[in-house]
């Protein structure tokens, strides 16, 4: 209940501070790219549900639908202002609508696409289906990108086991700096 209240407020207090960030980044990609300035991906929440989750749109319309990581050329695949996008991981900001919703949370793993079946499977084993999905996490400030979905998994049981709202704002303020610095992202 406690963790859910920091959520919301913590979702309306970054909702005001990047409202104007917000509304340039739909205008820039509207302005340099086709299609919608959103992109809502199925993603597995809490239990294995699927939700949709939205990002701001730092692909091309005609992207498959896989990890990023498993494109032979991603970077063919981005759009004018996707790389930047995803270096500062404003492209995560319309995350907003899915903490206030529910689906997920600030701190918690980061929620599988539909498909990473090796990773859902993982995850179901060792119980962290269980949590709510976080925009970030325990995994992403150990690596993020750079990690095996094995050390992934290990980071999310961690966090499964140790819960609490003081490892929640380390998660958050190492997360911050891990932004500013653009470590752990390989695309």
């Amino acid at each position: 209940m406690c963790k859910r209240l920091f959520d919301i407020i913590l979702s309306f207090i970054v909702l005001a501070l990047t409202a104007i960030p917000i509304l340039l980044i739909y205008i820039l990609i509207k302005a340099t790219s086709k299609g919608p300035a959103l992109y809502w991906s199925d993603r597995v929440g809490r239990q294995n549900n699927i939700f949709k989750m939205p990002k701001f749109r730092s692909m091309r319309i005609d992207t498959p639908e896989v990890a990023t990581h498993l494109l032979s050329n991603s970077k063919d695949y981005i759009t004018p202002i996707g790389a930047f996008l995803r270096k500062t991981s404003l492209d995560e900001l319309p995350q907003l609508i899915s903490i206030l919703k529910g689906d997920m949370s600030f701190v918690g793993p980061r929620p599988a696409l539909y498909n990473q079946h090796d990773l859902i499977k993982l995850r179901t084993e060792n119980l962290v289906h269980t949590l709510v999905p976080g925009v970030t996490g325990w995994a992403q400030i150990n690596g993020r990108d750079e990690i095996s979905i094995q050390e992934k998994v290990k980071y999310d049981s961690y966090y499964l086991k140790n819960q609490t709202l003081i490892l929640d704002f380390k998660i958050i303020w190492a997360t911050f700096f891990k932004v500013l610095k653009q470590e752990d992202v390989s695309h």
